[in-house]
């Protein structure tokens, strides 16, 4: 990527304490900085449009964008970012993504309020012919919604970011993208049309079905979060009972905005569970599996685990021993049942935190003290295997960093400390009301006044 949009960390300050050196408190302070540094490094700030990663010629990310928007107001409580940039970054994208071209043209920016999953960070076009995304469109609004709610002066430029980010949200066609289907569709081309495969199983995708189900203007249908709901996976994984999902980014991104302790859907009532329960019970699935380590990688352990979405070595790869390695690169990498290559996301691990913070700690400190080229300037790499160690064993490290990666990380990380991104989206009458179309009842939910719109 150009330099004037590197996001590349600066070194550590000379004198700093290590970060072994830190108690928790600090520690989490030192990686969440650097993690929403990310975001002032890698956007452009004429559009507001943010880097998927640190890479040379990234695009932008129309998810981590999202993420920005929702970072901004953690940034500037923290006091690493005054208000009006804060403001500022925030006006931009949502100036840019109202007046950005929606229509059914290869190269617009969006369609039916929905937007392309990766855009050219200078044109905001669509960029290598990719699909018009319904979860990364979603990521995207939760993040203005995040915005709309932290904004809540009577100052011009922060009733316009309100203004924006309702207008944005109330044309996306949530009902389009069901296709007539039981279920959302997972995307769309204008080369082809809707893409063969909707958001079945349980996934990422709450947020979605949220925020769809919670549209005035253009709706899912009342039995659509019911149907996938249908499609879930009940199992008992190493005495845990808990709805499967294998990556553990499944487990989080929903939660990055919605507070799911004490509320449940009809299906989480049955089970006598919520989400936010069933997320924990993933770490400790993650845990033991890493603990029993069928495959027999190095360095996995109850302090080494995290099987998620991540970069990972390429096919071709040998590891320390020369016997070939079966190995997946970009994948989404899951517990029991695979793929499994050795990769490991230490950002999946501490975007657990709020779920086990002991466990999401400890193997934190394990794995910075036994791979510290993980870390680079404070900030995480997507991932590192230490099957593929060097002569002198040092594990493979992703190279650079992914934006979704620092998002999560910043935000889990905030949940944990004061709950912020929650508290301001439980605020959300959109998405409040979408929760309660879905189904949702209990903790909460109970005490917020009925849907009201500034």
């Amino acid at each position: 990527m150009s330099e004037k949009y590197s996001a590349t960390p600066a070194s550590a300050a000379a004198g700093r304490p290590s970060l072994d050196a830190l108690d928790d408190e600090s520690l989490l302070d030192r990686l969440q900085r650097a993690a929403c540094d990310y975001f002032t490094q890698a956007g452009n700030p004429h559009n507001g449009l943010m880097a998927d990663t640190s890479r040379e010629g990234s695009p932008s990310s129309i998810a981590v964008t999202g993420f920005a928007l929702s970072c901004y107001p953690v940034a500037v409580e923290r006091g690493w970012m005054s208000r009006a940039e804060a403001l500022q970054r925030s006006l931009a994208a949502l100036r840019f993504f109202r007046a950005s071209e929606q229509s059914d043209r290869p190269d617009a920016t969006g369609y039916k309020g929905f937007y392309y999953h990766f855009l050219d960070m200078h044109t905001g076009g669509r960029t290598w012919t990719c699909e018009l995304s319904m979860i990364d469109t979603a990521m995207l609004i939760a993040g203005m919604l995040t915005a709309r709610e932290y904004f809540d002066t009577d100052a011009a430029a922060e009733r316009d970011v309100r203004e924006l980010a309702d207008e944005i949200y109330l044309r996306v066609d949530w009902h389009w993208a069901q296709d007539g289907k039981s279920t959302i569709r997972q995307g769309w081309k204008p080369e082809c049309g809707f893409l063969h495969y909707g958001w079945d199983g349980y996934n990422e995708a709450i947020v979605l079905y949220a925020l769809a189900a919670g549209s005035p203007a253009h709706a899912i249908t009342d039995e659509c979060y019911r149907a996938w709901t249908l499609t879930y996976q009940w199992e008992n994984l190493y005495g845990h009972d808990f709805l499967y999902a294998g990556p553990l980014f499944v487990h989080h991104y929903s939660h990055a905005w919605i507070d799911f302790r004490g509320i449940r859907d009809r299906f989480m009532h049955e089970k006598r569970c919520d989400y936010f329960e069933n997320s924990r019970r993933a770490a400790l699935v993650q845990r033991e599996y890493a603990r029993r380590n069928p495959n027999g990688f190095a360095g996995y352990g109850e302090s080494c685990w995290g099987l998620s979405a991540c970069d990972g070595p390429s096919v071709g790869r040998l590891d320390a021993s020369g016997e070939p390695h079966r190995l997946f690169g970009y994948s989404a990498r899951g517990v029991p049942y695979g793929p499994d290559d050795g990769t490991v996301s230490a950002p999946a691990v501490l975007a657990s935190l709020p779920f086990e913070p002991q466990l999401a700690l400890q193997g934190l400190r394990h794995m910075l003290a036994q791979y510290p080229e993980m870390l680079s300037g404070d900030r995480l790499a997507a991932s590192f295997n230490p099957s593929l160690a060097d002569s002198h064993g040092r594990p493979w490290v992703s190279d650079g960093h992914y934006g979704l990666d620092q998002g999560i990380v910043a935000m889990m990380i905030e949940n944990h400390r004061s709950g912020l991104p929650w508290r301001l989206m439980r605020r959300n009458p959109w998405l409040v009301r979408g929760l309660r179309r879905a189904g949702f009842r209990g903790g909460w939910l109970e005490n917020v006044a009925p849907e009201t719109s500034r």
